[in-house]
């Protein structure tokens, strides 16, 4: 892993004005913090920022803010980590910001069904303390049990249940925004419907932490369903198994979760878990995982046989079905380690391209096709009910994207035929550090004039994040 570092920018006069606002024991210069808070999950990329921040309040984290952007200095705002695209790499050195210590969730709003919460509060938290009052927060990225509630809004996750419930956009109704000026900000109201003036909140949502820092978060929530019911149904055809997917939803159905793993991921994480929860047949290609869910038992089991059936069409093999809670926790918890297996065994380039759900099939067919024309191996999982495929890549030599113009290439052929079948280069990991240099392919020079017009009215000395999802020019 390559180690780079830009010293100089953060002064010891500075050094000590951070102290002032946060505390020393909340300040970070030690070798091991500034590696530990150099990379996320994303490849093998490591950036050293001079300092690592860690500050508590809102108005802490405004008044570092207002420092930097006097003094030109680079901040890199920081959640769990757990990020897949560079978002929360300090590349350009100067101060690492830690949401870490913003981890309370402040109300729990039953008579309206909403949740206000700080950014530093787990994804998984936060669901298990509205579900113990019987309310639902459905997105689920499968870092869910470490990433942060901020980092989601930064990326505006998805996850399994996207495919029935929508992600993190279709739930924030607003949020506390630190502007990298220091200003702080409300974006909208705590209301179901707003149509009073642009929509702040959702230029937020998404954004990668590069317009400003959130702070407080709130969030519509819904009732949580009584029943679901899981099924693992395996293919001897990737295609196939593709192909049902649509079949299902032009059949009437609206799962709560539709996934696909390619049986070579399936077989590596079962290793890694020392799992035997799914039987991995030599012949087997694929699996779907299809869940439902709702509040009438008779009316799921009714849409699974339905289901079931259906997929006979597709050359389906024997449906196991899980019987109870363990089972399927077992099968969840496969699915939501395949993307850290296959890391370990070389596959360290990710890609999550979405194309229209009924195109799935074709874009299998082209990942392996580009596989055998540039020598890579690719295993391919992710939530097939919206489209969206996770593309793991294994190319000797080569375990980095980042800087490579043998891969560039190669991620430039695979986002070209995403492209052509009208879809986009990323669905829910974001852009960040390493996608940037393929946004002409999915935006004109228009769109992104655009873009960066809206960063230099949030950013005119452009310090938060800078560098992230395009640059300035």
């Amino acid at each position: 892993m390559e180690t780079v570092a830009k010293k100089g920018l953060v002064t010891t006069t500075l050094l000590e004005q951070f102290k002032g606002i946060v505390g020393e024991q909340y300040v970070f210069a030690d070798e091991e913090s500034l590696e530990h808070y150099g990379h996320d999950e994303t490849e093998r990329i490591l950036f050293l920022p001079e300092v690592v921040l860690k500050p508590r309040t809102t108005q802490e984290i405004s008044d570092i803010m207002r420092l930097c952007n006097e003094h030109l200095v680079p901040v890199t705002p920081r959640g769990a980590g757990t990020g897949l695209s560079g978002g929360a790499i300090p590349h350009l050195g100067g101060v690492l910001l830690s949401t870490e210590r913003l981890n309370a969730i402040i109300d729990i709003d039953e008579r309206n069904l909403q949740v206000t919460t700080e950014p530093g509060v787990i994804t998984e938290v936060l669901q298990e303390s509205v579900k113990a009052k019987g309310l639902f927060y459905p997105p689920d990225p499968s870092s869910r049990g470490s990433c942060f509630i901020g980092g989601n809004i930064a990326e505006n996750s998805g996850g399994p249940k996207a495919v029935k419930y929508g992600v993190v956009k279709d739930y924030v109704l607003n949020l506390e925004v630190v502007l990298p000026t220091g200003e702080i900000i409300w974006t909208g109201a705590n209301v179901l419907k707003n149509s009073t003036g642009y929509n702040l909140t959702q230029l937020m949502v998404g954004s990668e932490g590069t317009l400003g820092i959130v702070t407080k978060i709130v969030l519509k929530l819904i009732p949580f369903p009584k029943y679901d019911l899981l099924m693992l149904v395996p293919f001897k055809s990737l295609e196939k198994a593709s192909e049902a997917v649509s079949a299902i939803f032009r059949a009437g159905f609206t799962p709560s979760a539709l996934e696909l793993i390619e049986i070579d991921a399936l077989q590596i994480t079962s290793r890694m878990l020392d799992s035997y929860a799914v039987p991995i047949p030599d012949d087997i290609a694929a699996h779907l995982i299809i869940e439902v869910d709702g509040n009438n038992m008779e009316v799921l089991m009714q849409e699974m046989e339905a289901i079931s059936e259906l997929l006979q069409q597709f050359e389906a093999e024997d449906v196991f079905f899980a019987d109870d809670a363990q089972q399927k926790a077992e099968l969840w918890k496969l699915r939501r380690r395949v993307a850290e297996a296959v890391k370990t065994v070389g596959y360290t380039i990710e890609e999550d391209a979405v194309v229209p759900r009924a195109e799935l099939p074709k874009l299998i067919h082209g990942v392996k096709e580009l596989g055998k024309q540039f020598d890579f191996h690719a295993v391919c999982y992710g939530h097939a009910g919206d489209g969206n495929l996770h593309i793991r890549i294994k190319k000797e030599g080569i375990p980095n994207s980042y800087k490579n113009a043998e891969m560039q290439n190669i991620l430039r052929e695979l986002f070209l035929l995403v492209k052509s079948m009208g879809g986009t280069i990323s669905g829910e990991h974001g852009i960040g550090l390493i996608q940037k240099d393929f946004m002409d392919i999915v935006f004109n020079e228009n769109n992104l004039a655009l873009m960066r017009s809206i960063k230099r009215v949030f950013d005119p000395n452009n310090i938060l994040n800078a560098g992230k999802i395009f640059d300035l020019n």
